[in-house]
C-alpha cells in the first residue's frame, strides 16, 4: 500500500467536495473541474447519490484534467459487487497513476444491514482480487479501526471537530484521516442558519444520521425542530472566507490530514471555490 500512502500525501490540506456534478450537464462539469484544476486544487471528492455511477463519473473527470486527484467519497458497496468495484478502481488507478483514490462506504443505513460485517466481507473479496488503494467512510470506533487496519485510512462526513480528535485517537498517528465539512459564505447569522438548516434537514431527520449525531453528544433538543444553533454552527461553518478558513483549520489542528470542503447555499459554487482558494493560499 506504499504507493497509496504517497498518493494521499499528495491530496494537500484542503480539497473540494460537491454534489454538483451529480446533476450538472457533463459539459459544465468538465469545465468546472478543469477550472478547479487550473486554480490549484489538488483533490476533488464527490458522492454517489444522484444517479450517476461512481466510476464512470470519476473517469469522465479524470479524462478532463491534468493534475487534480479524483476521489470517490463514497462509492457505495451496496451498489455493486466487489469484483465490479475492483475492476473499475483498478482500471482508473492504472489509467491515471496517482490521481485516483477509491473511497468506499455503506451509504445510508439500511434495516438488517450490519455495516461492519458488510464492509469486512467486501474488503475480503476485494483483497482476493488484488490491492487497490482505498479509504473507508467511518464514524464509530470499530469502523475507524477497520479503516486503520485494512485501508489507507478514513473519510468522515458531517461531523464536528471533537469527532475528528476522537477519530485521530482511534486511527493513531500513521493513518490518513480526511474530513468533509460544509461551509457557507454568509455573515448574517439568521440568514446563514436558515440556509444551513435547509441543507441539514435530510440529515437531521433520518435514523442513521440521528444515531450518529447522538453519538457525537447532541441531544434531541439539538436535533429536533430543524436543529439547534449549536449543532448547526458545528456542522456548517459560515461567515467570511477568512472566518470559514479559520474554522476549517480547527479540523486540521484536531488531527485531520485533509479537509474536503463542501460549499452550500449557492446555485453556482465556482465563485465560492475561487474565493476559498484565495483565502487558503498554499493550503491546497
Amino acid at each position: 500500500m506504499h504507493n497509496g500512502a504517497i498518493m494521499v500525501d499528495g491530496l494537500g490540506e484542503f480539497g473540494v467536495y460537491t454534489f454538483d456534478f451529480e446533476r450538472q450537464p457533463v459539459a459544465r462539469a468538465r469545465e468546472s473541474i478543469q477550472e478547479l484544476d487550473e486554480l490549484g486544487w489538488r483533490a476533488f471528492w464527490f458522492p454517489e447519490v444522484g444517479g450517476r455511477e461512481a466510476f464512470s463519473l470519476a473517469g469522465t473527470l479524470l479524462a478532463a484534467t491534468q493534475n487534480i486527484t479524483v476521489v470517490n467519497g463514497i462509492a457505495q458497496v451496496t451498489a455493486r459487487s466487489a469484483p465490479a468495484a475492483h475492476g473499475g478502481a483498478a482500471l482508473l488507478a492504472e489509467a491515471y497513476p496517482g490521481r485516483y483514490l477509491l473511497g468506499l462506504g455503506i451509504g445510508q443505513g439500511r434495516p438488517g444491514v450490519k455495516p461492519l460485517s458488510v464492509m469486512g466481507d467486501y474488503l475480503d473479496e476485494l483483497d482476493a482480487l488484488g490491492k487497490v488503494p482505498r479509504v473507508l467512510a467511518a464514524y464509530g470506533p470499530k469502523m475507524l479501526a477497520l479503516a486503520r487496519d485494512r485501508a489507507l485510512g478514513a473519510h468522515t462526513y458531517h461531523v464536528n471537530v471533537d469527532h475528528t480528535a476522537r477519530a485521530r485517537g482511534v486511527l493513531g498517528s500513521g493513518t490518513f484521516l480526511a474530513v468533509e465539512h460544509a461551509v457557507l459564505f454568509e455573515d448574517n447569522p439568521a440568514t446563514a442558519r436558515a440556509i444551513a438548516r435547509e441543507h441539514l434537514h435530510p440529515y437531521l431527520t433520518t435514523p442513521f444520521n440521528i444515531a450518529k449525531f447522538r453519538r457525537l453528544g447532541y441531544t434531541d433538543d439539538d436535533i429536533d425542530h430543524g436543529g439547534s444553533d449549536r449543532i448547526v454552527d458545528d456542522l456548517v461553518f459560515w461567515g467570511s472566507p477568512e472566518t470559514v478558513v479559520a474554522r476549517l483549520r480547527e479540523h486540521r489542528e484536531a488531527g485531520a490530514d485533509h479537509v474536503a470542503v463542501q460549499v452550500i447555499g449557492a446555485d453556482d459554487t465556482m465563485p465560492h471555490w475561487r474565493l476559498l482558494g484565495e483565502a487558503l493560499g498554499g493550503g491546497r
